[in-house]
């Protein structure tokens, strides 16, 4: 939330996934913005499996950081049962996601979907339309990464309505690209969604998404899944101009 008094941005936690250079980065950002009163939150987890990662090595102690030393398919199957959605108004939580991460929400959504339904087929299935974006490619585990830019990227951009890279206003939105792509599964295939987990760039240029968007979309997963019917249902975590998409397949 933003206090509007002051154009501070207002968050309870703030999760961010790895501690290597870029979640060093990003918590150094933040540590600023709050230093320099842009920003306002109650704790700063960095979740890395190496407990001498780079953010342990290189920032100075700080009492609002915490460094949680864990895989982060555990950390997120932990947290996100245990977070509590806030009062209407009140500060919530964000995870700021890592640019070389694997798609971890997804993979919640297929943990949270085999636990709910442990007798029903779950499994990825290919996203078979494709979305029309320049950079298209899929990964082994089935993790369709897309991309409006056929360029190289200024690093940490902060995706500007006028792009830095062709200096040109942007005229692309991933989320309606996402919303298309529905519509067109659609038509060969029961499709729901999309679930979007949309990383936005709140304060000196770090992206993130919120929480609630994470259980809304686990909520969404599950509205579709009710009828017992087979249907797929579109996800993706995804900024303007990236993104990564999956296929869930509820037999």
């Amino acid at each position: 939330m933003v206090d509007e008094s002051s154009d501070k941005v207002v968050f309870r936690d703030i999760v961010i996934v790895g501690g290597g250079c870029y979640g060093t980065f990003y918590a150094g950002q933040l540590q600023r913005a709050r230093l320099r009163g842009r920003v306002s939150y109650r704790s700063l987890l960095i979740v890395d499996r190496d407990a001498g990662c780079q953010v342990a090595r290189q920032l100075e102690e700080d009492d609002t950081r915490q460094l949680v030393v864990q895989e982060w398919g555990d950390f997120f199957d932990s947290y996100l049962a245990s977070v509590s959605l806030p009062e209407r108004g009140a500060p919530g939580d964000a995870i700021v996601p890592s640019p070389l991460m694997p798609h971890l929400m997804y993979e919640w959504l297929v943990r949270r979907s085999r636990h709910r339904w442990p007798g029903r087929a779950i499994e990825t299935r290919p996203v078979t339309a494709g979305p029309g974006t320049p950079y298209d490619a899929s990964a082994p585990d089935g993790t369709r990464y897309i991309s409006f830019a056929d360029w190289i990227c200024p690093t940490h951009c902060i995706e500007p309505s006028i792009c830095p890279a062709i200096r040109a206003p942007r005229s692309w939105e991933m989320a309606d690209t996402m919303e298309d792509l529905v519509r067109r599964l659609g038509d060969s295939n029961p499709t729901a969604g999309p679930v979007l987990f949309v990383c936005q760039h709140r304060v000196f240029g770090v992206g993130m998404f919120d929480v609630s968007a994470v259980l809304a979309g686990d909520d969404t997963v599950a509205s579709a899944g009710s009828t017992g019917s087979a249907v797929d249902v579109l996800i993706g975590t995804v900024s303007s101009c990236h993104g990564a998409v999956n296929l869930l397949h509820l037999g």
